[in-house]
């Protein structure tokens, strides 16, 4: 179901969070047993388009112009080059591409060329789903008629500490590009990240908006931050592994529907902790050794990790309810 089930109080998710772990555990494999197969993981793979220089000024991105990173910019690519990377990725074992283009929007004669590069992801077999920042008016309906599944746009965290992360781009045009992309009759991927220097108190008001949405999101990535040298939160100090699981199993909870993607930050964490997270409702990793501009999980190591955990990548496209013809 993408309705939500229920309209979620701060209060219900904060106590969420200060369950006794093997309850919370329990309550998340209860909520993902009734839409998904827990043995089974989507798999998708990301790819950047076009890399660095951009306006925006994230306080945790290696490709803001804002940060002294020393990340070479690349314009966009060409389309046969994603057609290829869709192909191989479709051999990988992935479901769906996802493709992202540091900016702060598309241009009207970018978007010709994103069209081009949906229809060929498309043509191998794939989902496709795009990160692009702010979308313009009837930019999502253009989108969404070449055959865009997905659209992300990530919150990143709470609206309350959002100003500390971001100055470039406010909170309501995130949430009323989250309206554009529903209205156009995409699905939306939409999650945050942890470690930004927030609280907890700020994670749950970021899953207490995501699960409040209209439509819940279809896809919910939890990132954990990863400190990039040369940008305002090279010193962030880490999240406690715990807290993460912590929020999984939370954003679990209240979006049952909904794929978790454990995404950035995956590489740094051990397989005791991918393991934890999975048990909390995590459902969605990305394949490859790169995400955007960094590090990833070894796509080897990964087959070795879900085989030990006897688990297997999803086979099919679509496996939540609300997705089904």
């Amino acid at each position: 179901m993408s309705e939500p089930e229920t309209r979620w109080r701060r209060e219900q998710i904060d106590e969420l969070f200060d369950l006794p772990l093997p309850e919370l555990l329990y309550r998340a494999q209860e909520a993902q047993r009734r839409h998904f197969d827990p043995g089974q993981v989507q798999a998708c793979s990301l790819l950047s388009i076009k890399t660095g220089a951009c306006s925006e000024d994230c306080a945790y991105c290696a490709q803001s112009a804002h940060h002294r990173t020393g990340l070479e910019r690349e314009g966009l690519l060409d389309v046969a080059t994603v057609r290829a990377a869709a192909h191989q990725a479709r051999q990988a074992g992935a479901t769906r591409l996802c493709m992202g283009a540091a900016w702060r929007g598309p241009g009207e004669a970018d978007l010709d060329t994103l069209i081009a590069m949906v229809q060929a992801v498309k043509a191998e077999g794939l989902e496709a789903c795009l990160s692009a920042g702010v979308l313009a008016e009837g930019q999502a309906e253009r989108l969404a008629e070449a055959g865009l599944d997905y659209f992300n746009h990530n919150l990143d965290t709470s609206a309350s500490h959002y100003d500390q992360v971001v100055s470039t781009r406010s909170y309501e045009e995130r949430l009323e590009t989250l309206e554009r992309i529903r209205q156009a009759g995409m699905r939306v991927c939409s999650g945050g990240i942890v470690g930004l220097g927030e609280s907890r108190a700020d994670r749950v008001e970021m899953l207490e908006t995501l699960a409040n949405q209209p439509v819940q999101p279809q896809s919910v990535p939890i990132n954990q931050l990863i400190p990039i040298p040369g940008t305002p939160l090279e010193d962030a100090e880490p999240v406690d592994p715990f807290e993460m699981v912590r929020t999984i199993a939370a954003a679990r909870i209240a979006m049952p529907g909904s794929y978790v993607r454990l995404a950035a930050g995956r590489e740094r964490m051990s397989d005791e902790l991918q393991a934890l997270c999975f048990a909390a409702g995590a459902n969605s990793i990305f394949l490859g050794d790169r995400l955007l501009t960094t590090d990833n999980a070894d796509e080897d190591h990964d087959r070795q990790l879900l085989a030990r955990l006897g688990m297997g990548l999803e086979p099919r496209e679509h496996a939540c309810a609300e997705l089904e013809p």
